[in-house]
C-alpha cells in the first residue's frame, strides 16, 4: 500500500492545488455576480475565463495523471504546476484584456502537449517490455525528466 501511494502522492497534491485554483475562480465569478450591474464586461471576461478553465480541466488531470502513471510522477507533478502557474496567468490576464490572455493559452497547449507525449512514450514503453522484452523505462524516464525544465522556456 505504501509504494502505490509513493507512485502518486505528487499527482494528488498537484489535483488538490488545482481544486483549491477552481474556488479561487469560482469565488472571482461569484464576486463579480454580485455586483450591482452584473452584466458588465469585466463579469463576462471572469465568466468567460472561468468557463474556458474548466473546459480544459478534465484533459489536464487526465493527461497528467495517465503521464505520471504510466511513465514518470516527478516530471508530470512538475508539468501540472508550471499548467496551474500559466492557467493562473491566463485567468488573470483575460480579466485585463482578452489578447493578454493569448500567452498563456498557447503556453498551456505545450503543456498539455508534453504531457500527453508522456502518456504515449509510458504506454509505448509497456507494450514493449510486455510483448518484447525490452524496457526502456529508465531511458525514457531521463529524458522527460530532462526534457520538462525545458517547459519554463517562453
Amino acid at each position: 500500500m505504501l509504494t502505490a501511494v509513493e507512485n502518486i502522492y505528487l499527482l494528488v497534491i498537484v489535483t488538490l492545488i488545482s481544486v483549491l485554483q477552481n474556488a479561487f475562480f469560482a469565488q472571482k465569478v461569484e464576486r463579480e455576480c454580485k455586483n450591482e450591474n452584473n452584466h458588465t464586461s469585466s463579469f463576462e471576461r471572469v465568466s468567460c475565463a472561468n468557463r474556458n478553465c474548466m473546459d480544459a480541466y478534465p484533459t489536464f488531470l487526465a493527461v497528467m495523471w495517465c503521464a505520471g502513471v504510466c511513465l514518470s510522477q516527478a516530471p508530470a507533478a512538475f508539468a501540472g504546476i508550471i499548467y496551474l502557474l500559466v492557467r493562473q496567468k491566463y485567468f488573470i490576464g483575460y480579466l485585463g484584456h482578452t489578447s493578454q490572455s493569448t500567452p498563456g493559452y498557447m503556453f498551456g497547449k505545450r503543456i498539455i502537449g508534453f504531457l500527453f507525449l508522456m502518456c504515449i512514450l509510458g504506454i509505448f514503453n509497456f507494450l514493449l517490455c510486455r510483448y518484447y522484452g525490452s524496457d526502456y523505462k529508465e531511458y525514457t524516464e531521463t529524458i522527460t525528466n530532462a526534457a520538462s525544465a525545458l517547459l519554463l522556456l517562453p
